[in-house]
Order: C-alpha cells, then structure tokens, then sequence
C-alpha cells in the first residue's frame, strides 16, 4: 500500500520504520529548536508532515516504548487518530508522566503511526440486548 504524505517544511523527515518486521513508522519532531516539557504538562509537536491515509484506514498515533518507558513521554490521548479524510499537519500532543523536565529535540523521534484497517458500521436502537454468561459483569468480573 502506498500513502501519500506531504512535507510540510525543509526540515520534515518521513516517517521511517525501525526494522524489517516493525508495525510502526517512526515520527520525528520537526522543530526548530529543542523544546521542554514540564513534569504532566503536555506540548504539542508538529511532526511537519500531512498525509492521506486510504478510505477504510485510519493512523494511529502509539507511544515509542522507549520513549515512554525510559523518558514518561507518550501521547497525550494515549493513542492519536488520523482519519482518512483528515489532510492536515499530523501532530503529536506529547505528554510528560515523569517528575523531571523533558527534552525534544529537532528531528527526534516521538511517536509511532500505525496504519490499521476498521470497519464502518450503522448502530441499530433496540429495545433489548441478547443474553451471555458474563452479562452485565463489568471491570473485573471475569477474575484477575
């Protein structure tokens, strides 16, 4: 599948895939210079790049595990959405879960995008919901 993506500055670089069998493109910060991020505060990066992503796809936005796991950076909203129809900037609202002020740097690596096929579906009203053994079990129900 090819996807069409625009670079939005001189300084944008595509995202880039960390090994042969990897799921996710890397996305790089495109900014000018280095930005930090206080302890739980949240900063938007742009990524300087917009992209076309095929009717029936969506993009999703994942934390780096190492980013997140060594630094506390991850999205914000824990995993972004570009839809389909979205064609502007792709931006990564990057959230600090650490006690210490973070560093982005130009041309860092942030996020990963994750292009993953959905199903569009109609929602139909009723009245009642077929039975299951679980039923209404909820958070929990089914044992640790």
């Amino acid at each position: 599948m090819k996807i069409k993506i625009m670079k939005l500055s001189d300084t944008a670089r595509l995202p880039e895939r960390g090994s042969a069998y990897a799921a996710g493109y890397d996305l790089f910060a495109d900014v000018k210079e280095a930005i930090e991020i206080k302890p739980h505060e949240t900063v938007m990066i742009h990524t300087g790049v917009a992209m076309e992503i095929p009717e029936g796809y969506w993009g999703g936005v994942f934390a780096r595990s190492g980013l997140s796991a060594k630094e506390g950076l991850r999205p914000a909203n824990c995993v972004g959405v570009i839809d389909a129809d979205y064609r502007g900037p792709v931006c990564v609202a990057l959230h600090n879960d650490s006690e210490t002020v973070r560093t982005v740097t130009p041309q860092q690596k942030i996020a990963q995008l994750v292009v993953v096929p959905f199903l569009a579906v109609e929602f139909e009203e009723a009245k009642e919901l077929s039975d299951t053994v679980r039923g209404t079990g909820g958070f929990g129900s089914t044992g640790k």
